[in-house]
């Protein structure tokens, strides 16, 4: 499932992505996927 409006890949977490939360709060939601690329890839969290 590539990213659109109300999905965004990371593939590690950051503070700065708090930025995101606030975003889909003020939106109509969304999904941030931690331990995910933009191109699909896993990788571990942790």
């Amino acid at each position: 499932m590539p990213e659109q409006q109300n999905i965004e890949y990371k593939q590690s977490w950051r503070d700065e992505y708090l930025k995101w939360v606030c975003g889909f709060a003020n939106a109509q939601g969304g999904r941030i996927y931690i331990g995910i690329d933009d191109k699909g890839k896993h990788y571990r969290c942790g």
